[in-house]
This record gives structure tokens, sequence and C-alpha cells, in this order.
């Protein structure tokens, strides 16, 4: 068995992996651990967990997280960074859902997240945790930097066509949509029912964190900079990641046997066949991402549409597909539910 700890287990992401790790058939969470819930039966707070999680949450300080095989860190950006090399002395793996160890170049990390990096040293170490493309570096790290929720579906959808080199890449275009989870448990004016409900809004258009991110990752696959616009937008819906996004075409291809052939050993990316449009309801509660191809009217224009779960496979759902990876387990083990319909 695999023995876990959780820091931060009061967030979406938190019990999101609680959800997931307690049906998955070689794990033991050791420990849940929130400063301001302490004490606290996990099932008094999240009663979908009532018979499956019967531990209470516990202070950081207690919780003895260096006695465990695995932490997951599903707290705020700047968290992880503050207590990631103790654990890793200690022995203990580390994969982080938060955005700490995603971004290589520390002085972009800092702009974008507005704070001083406590762990510089480690960001070079990490190894970003998209399975689809680093599946090989993951199995033999000891930090593991989870890919937002943005950047997989974004991610997920362009890589055929930057790997075989048949786009533009200096005018890739993101078009992005997310539920309201995707900001979060935390009570702000701009996810109240009244504000988010019945509304529609582009947000960040100017800059937008996951921007640095998308980039890093295509970039290193095209193994040159790429050109990105990134505009994500808030809809009212609890879950759900809808990516459009557009390439413009250099060369002549079949852009459905290209996604067909390259998804076509990965468990969790499920290619739609011609003429479809995915639907974020089909992976709600999943960890899969589904895409669909199509070239409007036999153009130059490649339109991708990648839809995801942004709390599964854009947090805990991946989370522990990387798990699964390190610790040579199936990689769908415990991670193979049906996505919930309606």
């Amino acid at each position: 068995m695999i023995n876990v700890g959780i820091v931060g287990g009061t967030g979406y992401t938190g019990v999101e992996l609680l959800r997931l790790l307690a049906q998955h058939p070689k794990v033991k969470i050791k420990a849940i651990t929130s400063r301001s819930e302490a004490g606290m039966d996990v099932a008094d707070m999240f009663t979908n967990l009532r018979g499956r999680i019967d531990l209470k949450f516990s202070d950081p300080a207690d919780a003895k997280l260096n006695k465990c095989d695995l932490v997951f860190f599903a707290t705020p950006n700047g968290i992880a960074m503050q207590q990631t090399e103790s654990l890793l002395q200690a022995g203990v793996k580390v994969i982080d859902l938060a955005a700490d160890f995603r971004i290589k170049d520390v002085a972009e990390w800092e702009k974008w997240y507005g704070m001083k990096h406590a762990c510089p040293h480690l960001v070079a170490e990490a190894v970003y945790g998209l399975p689809e493309i680093n599946r090989a570096q993951v199995k033999n790290a000891r930090l593991i930097a989870n890919p937002g929720c943005y950047p997989t579906a974004v991610q997920l959808g362009f890589l055929p066509l930057i790997e075989a080199g048949v786009i533009d890449i200096k005018n890739l275009v993101a078009d992005v949509k997310s539920g309201v989870s995707g900001a979060g448990r935390k009570a702000e004016v701009h996810t109240l029912l009244a504000e988010a409900s019945d509304n529609f809004k582009a947000y960040g258009v100017p800059g937008h964190r996951h921007l640095p991110e998308i980039k890093q990752g295509l970039s290193t696959v095209a193994k040159k900079s790429v050109g990105l616009t990134f505009v994500p937008h808030l809809v009212p819906m609890i879950r759900g990641i809808h990516a459009t996004l557009y390439a413009t075409l250099t060369k002549k291809v079949n852009l459905q046997e290209l996604y067909e052939k390259r998804y076509a050993t990965e468990a969790f990316v499920d290619v739609l066949p011609t003429g479809k449009h995915p639907e974020t309801r089909s992976v709600r509660g999943s960890n899969l991402c589904r895409i669909a191809v199509h070239q409007p009217q036999n153009g130059n224009t490649a339109v991708i549409l990648s839809v995801t779960d942004n709390l599964v496979k854009g947090a805990a759902g991946q989370a522990i597909q990387n798990m699964n990876i390190l610790f040579e387990l199936p990689e769908a083990l415990g991670i193979n539910q049906i996505p919930l319909l309606p």
C-alpha cells in the first residue's frame, strides 16, 4: 500500500483527491491537513465521504507527513514550496497540484505569481506531470508539478499538430471556457450565485497565470518558441473545461488520422469520430479528455475541440494518474470512473 498524505484537504481539489483516493485499492490515506479545521471529522465537512473516510483534519505540524510515501499538496500557490524540501529530504515523494514548480523560469514565475520563490533550486528538478508527454520522466521523479486545468486541455489539443510540424506555431489561438469550481472554494464575489449564474464573460485577456505554463509546454514540444493568444472565460456551470483551439495549417494532413494515431494508446484521451463535437458533461467526474478535430470548409484552419473536467483530469485525477506511474501501478487504477450523465 502507498501511504499518502494530503496537505490542504478542504478545497475542491482536496475533496476530489479524497473521493478518488478512497476508491483506490493500493492507497492508504494517513493524514489530511487543515489548520482552520483541525480536529473536525472529514465526513462532517464532506458528507459524500461518510463511510469512506474516517479521518479527522489535522494540523500540518502534527500530521507526521514525513512518514508518508507520497504527499499531495492541494493548496493555494506558494504553500508547497515552503514544505517540499524537508519532505524530499525525508524520502517522501511530492505531487504539487498548485503552480509552485510548473514554470522553469523562476523569474517568470515570480512575475506572474507575485511572490519570491522559496526553493528555486528544486524547480529544475521538478517533472511537469502531463503523462501524455512526460510519462518516462514522471516514472523516476521525486517531485511532480501537476499541470493546471486550462494547460491540460490546451496542450493535449495542440500536441499532435505541433509534433507533426504541420501548423504555424507563431499564431496559435486558445479560446477556453471554465466552470466556476476552477476559481476554488474560497468565497469571492465573482463566483457568487447571483454573479456567475445566468452570465458569461471573458477575463484575463491581457495575461493569465496559465499563459506562461501553456507556452512553456508547447514550446518544449516544438523545440522553439510558440506564439499563443489565450483567452479564458467563466461560464455558469460548476465543472468543466471547453477549449476551442485554432491553428493555421502549413501542410496537407488528415487531422482525424493524425489524432487517432497519436492518442491510440492513451487511456485518458478519447478522439471522437469525424464531425463530432465533445460536451463538457461527457467527461464530468472522469479523468478523460475528449477531443474532436475539424477543418471548416476544407480550408487551412484546424479547429480542435478539447474538453476535460477541471477537477479531475485538470487536477486531482491527473495527480493520481501521475502517482500510479510513479509507483509502477496500472495507470488507470482507481481513476477509471465513467463520467456522470446527466
